[in-house]
């Protein structure tokens, strides 16, 4: 634990519980499970640090070392509860301070944050929101949280990997054999890919993208990518009526009015619950989205050729150009010439080609 006194505390705590099992007493404690243990040791571990987090205020400045914080937890349940958390484990939460700070300059609001649901922000920078260490049976596992540059809602249909280099590259051994393949920027130019977005949000976008590229060159950062993903709202629709062809019968629609009223969930089944349900939850149209969720989309354009939803952000923004690198750089230039174009370059280089090759996948 952090401390002795509080690690006192949960010793107390248990031990009064062991005391109330021996009575056959259950604690009535609503904890997250999952089949995955690790998963279910994380998520605990989160509404524990959060809930301690929001009881201590935020301070007006963060102090170097707040960079080199971090919260502990060992917990020894000695099979107190042992159906929903493993008997020991170990959580830790690094820099908790900086990544409190960074969820609210994101938007993120505490109960939000507990339950993986976010808001907003101002960059297309990936949003990393927290970074843990979770062991159990003494295996570490290590966690970093970011919000998700693409939808829960709607299906990314075709996804780019943009880096402004018209080298060819293969598909990693990640990406192979994806149901959904990501394509690179000579595909997106042999496809003869246009982005339809109006210029009030063209405008927009590569504003911060200039910055975040700035940004990034202080750092001496390269080799990172835009991320595109492409939602056309068309052919989700033509998805979608298939789909209930294929499936809607008499007694399909019996069983789906039972799932609407589990659905319900903790609003209840009575009346009253029913009604705060369809009051809170707001139906979105074919392509709509709620922008506090889905922060990186933008829709086309209105007369754009197809009704589309685009995402875009930076993604692989950790890489330094070190010796390695610049190694690299002087192999291939030997290799193909100096006035070749080369993948591993300095990272204004690689910045401004990256920019310019961004300004121009846009189609007004």
């Amino acid at each position: 634990m952090s401390s002795p006194g509080k690690t006192g505390a949960i010793s107390r705590r248990l031990s009064r519980t062991k005391s109330k099992k021996k009575h056959f007493v259950h604690q009535k404690v609503e904890i997250f499970w999952a089949s995955d243990p690790v998963l279910t040791v994380f998520m605990w571990g989160i509404n524990h640090t959060i809930n301690d987090l929001f009881q201590v205020p935020m301070p007006v400045m963060l102090l170097p070392d707040d960079f080199k914080a971090n919260i502990k937890m060992k917990v020894n349940n000695h099979l107190f509860n042992k159906e929903n958390l493993p008997g020991h484990f170990k959580f830790k939460e690094y820099c908790p301070l900086v990544f409190r700070n960074l969820r609210e300059r994101f938007g993120v609001e505490h109960q939000d944050y507990q339950h993986i649901v976010t808001c907003h922000g101002s960059t297309l920078l990936p949003q990393f929101l927290g970074m843990y260490r979770v062991t159990v049976d003494n295996e570490d596992t290590y966690i970093l949280v970011m919000r998700n540059m693409f939808s829960h809602r709607l299906t990314v249909h075709r996804k780019y990997d943009l880096k402004g280099s018209l080298v060819s590259r293969e598909a990693s051994d990640k990406e192979k054999g994806k149901e959904l393949p990501t394509f690179k920027d000579v595909d997106f130019r042999n496809n003869m890919q246009r982005v339809y977005i109006s210029e009030e949000e063209k405008e927009k976008l590569l504003d911060k993208l200039n910055r975040d590229v700035e940004f990034l060159v202080r750092l001496r950062i390269m080799d990172y990518s835009l991320l595109l993903g492409i939602h056309d709202v068309g052919r989700a629709e033509q998805e979608e009526e298939v789909e209930m062809k294929d499936s809607v019968s008499e007694e399909e629609e019996d069983s789906e009015n039972d799932q609407c009223l589990t659905a319900v969930g903790s609003f209840g089944s009575s009346p009253e619950g029913i009604a705060g349900y369809m009051s809170s939850y707001k139906p979105l149209g074919p392509g709509e989205f709620d922008p506090y969720v889905d922060v990186y989309a933008i829709q086309s354009a209105a007369g754009a050729p197809h009704r589309q939803v685009y995402f875009m952000g930076l993604i692989d923004i950790l890489t330094q150009y070190d010796t390695k690198k610049k190694a690299a750089h002087a192999a291939k230039t030997v290799k193909h010439g100096a006035g070749a174009e080369i993948s591993t370059v300095h990272p204004e280089q690689y910045a401004k080609r990256f920019r310019e090759f961004i300004a121009n996948i846009f189609a007004y």
